[in-house]
């Protein structure tokens, strides 16, 4: 089992991206994808899930800015990142797990090794 997640890099304040993570060896189109962020010196936080039939949740603080999706196809969930922020700053990290659309780590069993954003001010 293996996701990678790409896409990070360095942009400016209100710029966009497109994070991707590319999942193998998973049952891929029952497995809920989520993306967690950590920045420096916190804790890891939810960003956002997504269900197997495109059902999806986004956190409170990038509601209206993100958005996640999925190409079961392709076996690939993205997130795209708009309007981005100096405080969007974080490792970006994909996980997956059976449960339903949860925002808590520990129910995903799965995780990349993560993808750095960087947003300039």
């Amino acid at each position: 089992v293996q996701l990678q997640a790409f896409g990070g890099g360095l942009v400016q304040a209100g710029g966009s991206l497109r994070l991707s993570c590319a999942a193998s060896g998973l049952s891929f189109s029952v497995d809920n994808i989520a993306w967690f962020r950590q920045a420096p010196g916190k804790e890891r936080e939810f960003v956002a899930a997504i269900n197997w039939s495109g059902g999806r949740t986004h956190a409170d603080s990038v509601k209206g800015r993100f958005t996640i999706s999925r190409d079961n196809a392709k076996n690939t969930v993205y997130l795209k990142m708009n309007s981005l922020k100096p405080e969007d700053t974080a490792i970006y990290y994909c996980a997956a797990g059976l449960g339903g659309l949860e925002r808590v780590e520990n129910m995903y069993d799965y995780w990349g090794q993560g993808t750095l954003v960087t947003v300039s001010s």
